[in-house]
């Protein structure tokens, strides 16, 4: 059996949304946190963007029945899961950009 949470270590909760460092392996460890934060916080808001729509879907589609709080609603949710998957993949894209301008 394999736990996921065995280590305890803070690397382990932030490394599934560090890039691969690849080309950019050369910046210093505080830039490195740094942009893990950053990254970490921009997810936490889109995937909040993402809840807060389908909270509006939900309240418009339901209690208010209004059709367009439900529609803009909908938008939120794509465009906040929409931001999770580019942020989630930033670090694959430079990786891919740079070995393909050298």
């Amino acid at each position: 059996m394999f736990f996921a949470a065995d280590e305890g270590d803070i690397n382990t909760i932030i490394g599934g949304i560090a890039p691969d460092w690849g080309p950019f392996g050369s910046l210093g460890n505080e830039a490195k946190v740094m942009i893990e934060v950053v990254m970490a916080l921009a997810i936490l808001i889109c995937l909040g963007i993402a809840i807060w729509g389908a909270a509006k879907q939900r309240i418009g589609a339901t209690a208010l029945r209004d059709t367009f709080s439900a529609e803009q609603g909908k938008g939120l949710i794509i465009a906040g899961l929409t931001g999770v998957f580019i942020i989630g993949s930033l670090g694959t894209v430079f990786t891919i950009v740079y070995g393909m301008a050298v």
